[in-house]
């Protein structure tokens, strides 16, 4: 009970303080109940404790068993590697030495098998060479000895064991001195026979001999040799074609030195198509390359002699001073203002009085001709260039892709010679025989006869209406085009194509400019009256003229840039294959014509805002006054019907709907528009009339808001069918787009003739039914009839 009521005191504290110091039986009591409850459970916690302490000693006594059990097999396979794979592995690794010690071996032996082998063959090389250069005279046998020799790697030929076996009492010198020497020997022997060959003419012996030179080691030799060989070919061809044309009429002909120069070209070309195969079959592929550029060496000697020739002969320093020196007398005069008092066109013939014929300085059909000439020679020098790149392209290249210019062909003096002699003065040529034509052209310019605004009187001529110098001009803008194009030549193009652009901006379209503002401006005499017919009708052929030559550049870059199948014009991409030319050169076409048709654009615009304001503008109001004139729209239906049998019924339908307007408006609108329309182009004429429209709607609509107070009902139906008839009257023949220009009127005589209820439900829908008028707008229009019907 002590032990108990100790433990009981230590682990519940103040429980056992309170049984000793308990003052009654019932406290004790209580304190008691309170020991054997802490008692219980201390009893529970230990049997648990108690039965798990089993289950743990059990648990432990099997790990034990297990690590009996490990260390037993631990112990047995420390047996097994200490005893059987100790002397495997030490087998194994004997065994893998061994082995690559045998490869070694055998490596050795195969090394020493083919050096002995090679030395062999070294050994019949010499010896065979000796014997074939000995008495025998073998020139193909002993180039094929040597060949072989060269296959043998060159320690072989000048290591020691060669220099032992290989000599012999007949051979006594070593291997690569016997060699060397019998090469070297060969090589010259092989060229003086070449050559004996050329001399022979003798194709067999030529190809004979040029098939050993790689045989014995020498291929540059034999590359070079028989590039002279080919050279002395085409020298001997070119001076022929030469000189057929000196001492007769030959050498005058237009094309003789473009045909001398195609021929010359035409002659590599063949040269090396046929026999590229020979050189790249005996030599190597890639090695006719060293032929050709050989060739081209020539190609600058002779090339050269022509071209020089040729500007010898068609003086063509004289030409292009003559051509620099030429002063545009016409041109320039025409641009100059015109003095007072001259009427008509005062500068109709060129040059200036007093002045010798400046026509007569330069022969524009000698620079046809020489441009002509210099287009073919360009274009030949250009597909010689391609065939050449394509030739020297590397083997490795990818096929679909453009080749670029080999260097000898780049820095060659042919091309530097064609730059000089070609190229420069064809840029210099082209651009003044352009310009010449232009100022010519509008020398000989004549308008077209018999035009007239009565349109009871047949035109003579057919649409459209254009002076001669558009069709002079454009002939030669497709001339000239065509020529710079089939030279192949992008600087050649780059440089042409923006001149005429410049030409055209200047000249044509300046000249056409100075003509709408000097000569041929539609102005009245006096105040209120109309220009002259003949005034008008030349402004109109004007504007019909920039129309025309912008429909014509269009057509001919167009041309060029979409050819269909059956055109005459080759595409782009195989004129100018170089990588990117014909990119550029479509961007500097699209920019021609883009220029062009802008700056004529803009004229166009102008000219037809003159032929508005001038001549159409101070004739429309009063037709639509005429069309209105003494119509009342205040009539009662009553009125009308007594107005209609008054006139037989002629004037008034049984609605009381009238076409007296229309047809007023009618007979004034195609006395205005129809003379002016059978003389312009459609295209100018439709933009004309869009100005035209535009205004007479704004006239019919001022007049509409005239109308407020000034219309009842029956009017408002009346005025309604009025403007309509009128707009039919001006969209017929389906121009229809005019319509748009009508809205406005047709909207406020709709609002006019509205019912109440619809004019309420319309405005309390909120919806744009009038959406070209303005909301206080659509309340004047509504007002105009609503005010009126109060009477």
């Amino acid at each position: 009970m002590t032990t108990n009521g100790h433990v009981s005191g230590i682990e519940t504290g103040q429980d056992a303080v309170d049984v000793y110091n308990a003052k009654s039986v019932s406290e004790i009591r209580n304190a008691l109940a309170k020991l054997h409850q802490k008692e219980a459970s201390v009893t529970s916690q230990l049997d648990t404790l108690i039965t798990a302490q089993k289950d743990l000693q059990r648990e432990l006594g099997r790990l034990d068993l297990f690590r009996v059990n490990a260390t037993a097999q631990a112990s047995k396979a420390r047996a097994v590697s200490n005893g059987m794979l100790s002397d495997a592995a030490s087998n194994a690794r004997r065994i893998s030495n061994s082995v690559k010690q045998l490869d070694l071996e055998q490596e050795r032996v195969k090394a020493t098998l083919t050096v002995v082998e090679q030395v062999g063959e070294l050994k019949a090389c010499v010896l065979g060479v000796a014997g074939s250069m000995g008495a025998a005279q073998d020139w193909e046998t002993a180039a094929t000895y040597l060949s072989r020799a060269s296959k043998i790697p060159s320690e072989v030929i000048n290591g020691p064991f060669a220099a032992r076996i290989v000599p012999t009492a007949e051979v006594p010198d070593a291997p690569a001195v016997t060699l060397e020497s019998a090469s070297e020997s060969l090589c010259n022997l092989f060229l003086r026979e070449f050559d004996k060959a050329v001399k022979d003419s003798d194709g067999a012996r030529i190809t004979r001999f040029f098939k050993l030179f790689p045989l014995i080691n020498r291929s540059d030799v034999g590359l070079d040799v028989y590039g002279r060989y080919v050279c002395q070919g085409v020298a001997a061809r070119a001076r022929n074609n030469l000189n057929a044309g000196t001492g007769g009429n030959q050498s005058k002909d237009g094309y003789f030195y473009a045909n001398a120069l195609t021929r010359l070209f035409e002659h590599i070309a063949q040269i090396i198509d046929g026999h590229g195969g020979l050189v790249e079959r005996h030599y190597g592929p890639g090695k006719m390359a060293r032929v050709v550029e050989r060739l081209q060496v020539e190609a600058d000697l002779q090339g050269g002699i022509i071209l020089d020739t040729w500007s010898d002969e068609r003086r063509i320093d004289r030409q292009l001073t003559d051509i620099k020196s030429y002063a545009f007398t016409f041109l320039v005069q025409s641009f100059m203002p015109a003095q007072r008092g001259s009427a008509g066109t005062p500068r109709a013939n060129s040059p200036a009085p007093g002045r010798t014929s400046e026509d007569e300085s330069v022969d524009m059909k000698q620079v046809d001709v020489l441009l002509n000439e210099m287009t073919l020679m360009l274009g030949k020098w250009s597909l010689y260039s391609n065939f050449i790149s394509d030739k020297c392209r590397s083997p490795t290249s990818i096929t679909e892709q453009p080749t670029p210019m080999p260097p000898f062909l780049v820095n060659s003096s042919l091309m530097k010679k064609v730059q000089d002699k070609l190229i420069s003065p064809f840029n210099t040529m082209t651009t003044f025989f352009f310009r010449r034509s232009v100022e010519k052209a509008f020398q000989l310019d004549e308008q077209p006869s018999d035009l007239s605004l009565n349109p009871h009187k047949p035109l003579n001529s057919n649409p459209p209406h254009v002076t001669s110098a558009i069709e002079d001009i454009m002939y030669i803008v497709n001339k000239v085009l065509q020529q710079t194009l089939a030279t192949s030549q992008r600087p050649v193009v780059a440089n042409i194509i923006p001149t005429l652009g410049r030409v055209l901006g200047s000249d044509f379209i300046g000249m056409e400019q100075r003509k709408m503002r000097d000569e041929s401006y539609p102005k009245a005499a006096m105040q209120g009256q109309l220009p002259p017919e003949s005034i008008i009708v030349s402004f109109l052929v004007l504007i019909n003229n920039l129309d025309v030559a912008r429909d014509y550049v269009d057509q001919i870059v167009r041309a060029r840039l979409e050819p269909v199948a059956g055109s005459p014009h080759r595409p782009l991409d195989d004129l100018f294959p170089e990588p990117g030319d014909a990119e550029s050169i479509v961007a500097t076409l699209k920019s021609f014509s883009a220029t062009f048709s802008e700056k004529t654009n803009e004229l166009i615009s102008d000219g037809v805002q003159v032929v508005f304001h001038n001549v159409m503008k101070p004739r429309l109001r009063p037709i639509l006054m005429d069309a209105f004139r003494d119509t009342d729209y205040q009539l009662t239906r009553e009125q009308l019907q007594d107005m209609a049998q008054e006139m037989d019924g002629d004037a008034e339908t049984t609605d009381g709907l009238s076409d007296e307007v229309r047809m007023r408006f009618q007979l004034g609108w195609d006395a205005l528009t129809k003379p002016i329309g059978r003389i312009m182009t459609e295209r100018t004429f439709d933009q004309l009339l869009t100005i035209v429209v535009t205004y007479l709607s704004k006239m019919i609509e001022k007049r509409l808001w005239t109308y407020h107070g000034r219309v009842n009902e029956v009017g408002a139906a009346r005025l309604e069918h009025d403007v309509n008839e009128i707009v039919k009257v001006v969209v017929k023949g389906q121009k229809y787009s005019f319509r748009e220009s009508f809205l406005r009127c047709n909207q406020i005589c709709m609002i006019m003739n509205m019912d109440d209820d619809e004019w309420e439900e319309s405005v309390g829908s909120g919806g744009d039914f009038a959406d070209k008028l303005k909301p206080d707008e659509r309340v004047r229009a509504r007002n105009m009839v609503k005010e009126t019907s109060q009477y």
